[in-house]
């Protein structure tokens, strides 16, 4: 189908619909393993309250002037802001901060997937361990916690293992998206969303049961306010930022299906809340399994942001539980769904630019973006074996030391996930005609102004600093 105008344009069929679909692709690995870890070592509760300030003030400001140009400009996320800004009788170059988005989401799709893959090979350790070691057993009996930890170097160091898995995610992706929105991502969206929920409230459940559910809280919600520093006011104001996925041009592009009946005040709430539910259950998910299994003896397990929390520590975590295997299988599908609505959304982006710039069906534009992408993830992938010593970006003294996976990480979540955010503010805020603004953005009244102040004034502001203290330290 070539989307060529708005008419011809396929859509959510319901707002049930595009609010799933913009809480999966806000939803991803960064809920899971970044936010508890996060607010663990900045200060807890202090972290967590301040964490849902910047979601209302700042998050929720952005994710909203983002839908709101897509769904006005019904349009890919470049020519709807050319649309918008001709309307307002701005300059069409405007659409540069659409572009940005576009790149960062192709660049982002291409090693995230990589990280998918990591899933789809937990997925099928744990699937293995399940069958050799029954229902109600832990999880690698018989193996001790080094052998445990060690999967995920051991995994790092395969090269066919990551290319497989990368691989296995990336045509899974591709085949959602080349199946359009209502038949491909609305689908993802309306099936493994509320599954994801149904497994994380359950795993949560279950894993409170360790006994651990009263440490688990005091680490997360004691409320310590001497620990609010500026550098963890600063830590909740980026993971409330990347946590929504702002800065990809992806609620952009999501926006642009929704159809004009849908309040996008109201469903911005939504997705903002729903995204912040995730991270607060997830730490209630996570730490009770981390904590239950120092408590058998264990010793001391790491909790620290990154891979090593979901990957190392959970799986040692899981062996010290009755029915491990069975519950660390059920984690980590859980994990792969929310990885998936994320990849999808974010490979949607692109997509939906090639559609319209060249006028292709979705099928061909689906696999020009998704297969170019993808080579640039095997090269992500390799990046931990046989690139390992290759760093593209060491010309430049912040990512002197990056890989190709944290040279590809480092630019978008530096430069321009935040620089995205901040000019689409200012064009929300400062050049887009109030009048068009005022139509699509469903609000009134006071809480209008208060948007519009956010907006104008405290967004890009914020977003300047963490953009700052990203690059400079």
């Amino acid at each position: 189908m070539v989307a060529t105008s708005a008419t011809a344009r396929d859509g959510w069929s319901s707002r049930t619909a595009f609010v799933l679909a913009a809480i999966g692709s806000a939803v991803g690995l960064g809920n899971l393993w970044r936010f508890p870890a996060e607010a663990g070592q900045n200060g807890g509760g202090a972290f967590v309250l301040f964490y849902i300030i910047c979601v209302i003030f700042i998050g929720l400001p952005v994710l909203l002037s983002e839908t709101l140009i897509g769904r006005h400009g019904q349009a890919s996320a470049p020519e709807s802001m050319r649309r918008m800004a001709a309307e307002s009788g701005a300059s069409a170059r405007w659409d540069f901060l659409a572009n940005i988005g576009v790149l960062s989401a192709f660049m982002i799709v291409s090693f995230y997937c990589v990280v998918g893959g990591w899933v789809v090979y937990y997925i099928y350790v744990f699937g293995v361990d399940l069958m050799a070691s029954g229902l109600t057993g832990g999880a690698f009996e018989g193996r001790s916690r080094e052998e445990i930890e060690a999967i995920l170097p051991g995994l790092f160091g395969s090269a066919q293992l990551m290319l497989t898995g990368h691989i296995i995610f990336f045509v899974v992706t591709i085949f959602f998206v080349m199946r359009g929105v209502s038949a491909g991502i609305e689908w993802v969206a309306t099936w493994l969303m509320p599954t994801f929920f149904v497994l994380l409230i359950g795993i949560t459940l279950y894993g409170l049961t360790t006994g651990a559910g009263a440490e688990a809280f005091a680490y997360l919600f004691t409320f310590d306010f001497s620990k609010l520093t500026p550098q963890v006011m600063l830590a909740a104001v980026g993971q409330a930022f990347f946590s929504l996925s702002l800065g990809v041009a992806g609620m952009i592009t999501y926006g642009s299906y929704a159809s004009r009946d849908v309040n996008l005040g109201y469903t911005s709430g939504i997705i903002a809340g729903a995204d912040t539910a995730v991270a607060l259950i997830s730490g209630l998910c996570v730490f009770p399994i981390v904590f239950a299994a120092m408590a058998a003896g264990v010793g001391d397990l790491s909790v620290e942001a990154g891979p090593g929390l979901m990957f190392a520590s959970l799986p040692v975590g899981f062996q010290a539980m009755p029915f491990g295997s069975l519950i660390g299988l059920a984690f980590f599908i859980m994990v792969g769904f929310a990885a998936l609505t994320s990849s999808v959304g974010l490979l949607e982006v692109p997509t939906s630019w090639v559609i319209e710039r060249f006028g292709l069906s979705r099928a061909a534009s689906t696999l020009i973006v998704g297969l170019s992408a993808g080579a640039l993830g095997l090269l992500s992938a390799l990046s931990f074996n046989e690139l390992a010593d290759v760093r593209p970006l060491g010309f430049i003294p912040i990512f002197a030391e990056a890989n190709i996976f944290d040279a590809l990480d480092g630019v978008t979540a530096k430069i321009f996930m935040p620089l995205g955010a901040i000019l689409t503010c200012i064009f929300v805020g400062w050049v887009a005609e109030p009048r068009l603004v005022d139509a699509e953005n469903g609000l009134s009244g006071t809480l209008n102004q208060v948007w519009r102040a956010l907006v104008r004034y405290v967004c890009p502001v914020v977003l300047l600093v963490i953009m700052g203290f990203g690059l400079f330290g």
